[in-house]
């Protein structure tokens, strides 16, 4: 095998995987370096999403949310189900079955494409010279045209509440439970924190979840998060915001965990402990001290606004850079870097980066939210359609939350669109699609929706910014 290439790319996550494929077909010769091992001890390519995060996530918050409807949903809509029982372990089997479907799928893109899979990890040296250990075998130091560095990130630790991957787990040890936990603790109201919270909710833990903001979901727009709050809260989550943890410790099985609030200080025993206040850039051993790379302040790596770091020919991508730690961010990133090294000139435009979390209902964003406009003095017109008037949610006995759209006073062009309701992660793609193509909430009025679908939520609420949805009582008519 040769020890040179056109593109070396470290990581293959998201952004790494996706980076190095681009790369390949695109006529570099091209390899990508990863340490991911599975659970059998083989290499599983995919990075945290198809590991530890997006991926096996999504799959117990579908079972769950499948053992809720048989349980609590079915009988609403005729269907009767009697002795509805929840087997654990088979669904944490089902998840690692789908996470060893997807990473061997990213391995034979890997051989389809002509990717060289090294297995182990790298480090980056000065003139783009990558150190290279593989899991077996000796050392090897690779050179390479260019370079793209995609480690991505790990979960946060806390002081107060230090992992043990016993009783007080991170988001990885959340996703191995094998039963279901009588009283269960969650530190961090954020994305990964609901969507556990929610799937151990769902299979009958007493969940507590524990937020040092004040905030419900500040960086959503505060009418979804309300009302998002109102519905977790009626589905048996107890979200307590404003509450700061000042230790957990383990004993004799429980975990008593010490926190304040506006009120003093309080106790809480619980049977585990899922600490999820956010992740980290993973840096650790990937640059050695001649590379060339920056760090910003905060311990990402520094690069301009095409993902190009200090270091000629080096780049940067996924959740180790500036903007959201979103697998779909990253994946762009990767893309659009790969093509740049082969003399194309695409760019990202992080203004339509669309956000989702993954409880139920689902919630998600793309664009200015309703606060940000207000402080920024920009004039917009509102429009919303809520999912309680649909008649396809209506018929699906599934009918929380809304849609609502921002467009600009002046011009109608869309600003921002934000859903809570049925397969809003699905929806928003809708807006994407529109604000990438600078469209106006009139455009967006005008187009056939097929009827009934849900998605007829984002033509009336496109509708509503002018006062012309049909079924809603408008509070302006032109």
């Amino acid at each position: 095998m040769s020890d040179s290439f056109d593109v070396i790319v470290i990581g293959a996550g998201p952004a790494g995987y996706h980076a190095a494929i681009r790369a390949a077909q695109l006529g570099l010769s091209t390899a990508c370096i990863d340490k991911s091992l599975g659970k059998d001890g083989k290499p599983a390519p995919g990075g945290t999403c198809l590991n530890w995060g997006c991926i096996p996530s999504k799959a117990l918050l579908d079972s769950s949310h499948k053992y809720v409807d048989a349980k609590e949903h079915f009988a609403a809509v005729g269907i009767g189900v009697k002795g509805v029982s929840v087997d654990v372990p088979r669904m944490i089997a089902h998840k690692d079955e789908v996470v060893a479907k997807l990473t061997g799928g990213v391995a034979g893109l890997f051989k389809a494409n002509g990717v060289t899979d090294l297995p182990g990890t790298g480090k980056l040296k000065a003139n783009r010279q990558v150190e290279y250990v593989p899991h077996e075998g000796e050392t090897r130091t690779l050179e390479a045209k260019h370079v793209i560095l995609a480690p991505g990130s790990v979960p946060v630790d806390i002081p107060p509440a230090p992992v043990d991957g016993d009783l007080i787990v991170d988001s990885t040890g959340a996703l191995e439970l094998e039963t279901v936990p009588e009283r269960l603790g969650v530190i961090g109201a954020g994305v990964i924190g609901l969507e556990l919270g929610s799937v151990w909710n769902r299979l009958g833990s007493e969940v507590v979840v524990l937020e040092a903001l004040e905030d419900f979901l500040p960086m959503a727009d505060q009418r979804i998060a309300r009302d998002a709050l109102k519905i977790l809260k009626g589905q048996g989550l107890d979200i307590r915001l404003g509450t700061r943890v000042m230790g957990a410790k383990s004993s004799n099985g429980t975990v008593e965990v010490t926190y304040q609030d506006g009120e003093g200080e309080h106790n809480l025993t619980v049977d585990k402990l899922i600490v999820a206040v956010g992740r980290r850039p993973y840096t650790e051993g990937l640059l050695a001290p001649d590379s060339g790379v920056n760090l910003d302040e905060r311990g990402f790596l520094f690069v301009n606004d095409v993902c190009a770091t200090d270091a000629p020919g080096v780049y940067a991508v996924g959740d180790v850079v500036r903007g959201p730690m979103l697998a779909h961010k990253g994946m762009e990133e990767g893309i659009m870097v790969a093509e740049r090294i082969a003399g194309q000139k695409p760019l990202v435009n992080y203004d339509t980066v669309p956000s989702v979390i993954y409880t139920h209902p689902e919630i998600a964003w793309v664009g200015k939210t309703e606060q940000a406009l207000k402080a920024s003095g920009e004039a917009y017109n509102v429009g919303s359609f809520p999912f309680g008037v649909s008649g396809r949610a209506l018929a699906a006995n599934d009918t929380e939350g809304m849609v609502k759209i921002l467009a600009d006073a002046e011009t109608d062009r869309i600003l921002g669109v934000h859903i809570l309701g049925p397969q809003a992660s699905e929806l928003v793609a809708q807006a994407v699609i529109a604000m990438e193509f600078d469209a106006c909430a009139e455009d967006l009025g005008l187009i056939m929706f097929a009827h009934p679908t849900l998605s007829e939520a984002v033509h009336e609420a496109a509708l509503g910014v002018a006062g012309h949805a049909i079924h809603m009582v408008n509070r302006k008519r032109k």
